[in-house]
């Protein structure tokens, strides 16, 4: 009969698995749910006041990079999205088999992160040829949650480095 409990290892491989692929999935649902609110209810370049001179959401459609840079390039950021997802899923995925996922839990949260938004970026480009983006601060170009998740995954990344190893030893 063969033994069906699992080890401690097992147990952490598996915990590691579903915290990303949940954490994935929920980003990347509050990123298009998002999304597909602000296109449904406004007109590119309608802007609605949250806190007046503050906040405001502006349905903006951006065929560039941040901060509209390197407008009508899309293909080129659908191949650097999907490319980014691919590294990134490998890294993630050799954490999880070395059982290293939460021994550096930061430097994976912060990779999370930017393949969440790397993602919801991707199918607006893939499905729309242009990135929706709608939260606006006025003194920001106006930017959306997967783009805030790229920039929070990065900044992780950053203190991942200086706070801990400097290599991906993953």
């Amino acid at each position: 009969m063969p033994n069906i409990a699992y080890s401690a290892s097992q147990k952490r491989k598996r915990i590691s698995s579903v915290v990303s692929i949940l954490s994935i999935f929920l980003i990347l649902l509050i990123d298009q749910v998002s999304k597909a609110v602000v296109s449904s209810r406004l007109s590119p370049g309608q802007s609605i006041p949250i806190i007046k001179n503050v906040l405001h959401v502006t349905f903006i459609k951006n065929t560039g990079a941040a901060f509209g840079l390197f407008k009508n390039s899309t293909w080129f950021f659908i191949a650097v999205s999907v490319i980014a997802v691919v590294i990134i899923g490998a890294i993630l995925l050799k954490a999880i088999r070395n059982d290293k996922f939460f021994g550096n839990f930061i430097l994976n949260l912060g990779l999370i992160l930017i393949m969440s938004g790397a993602l919801g970026n991707l199918i607006d480009r893939v499905s729309l040829r242009y990135v929706i983006d709608f939260i606006d601060v006025r003194i920001w170009p106006v930017f959306n949650f997967a783009d805030s998740s790229i920039t929070i995954g990065t900044a992780l990344l950053i203190v991942s480095f200086v706070k801990f190893d400097k290599d991906l030893n993953v």
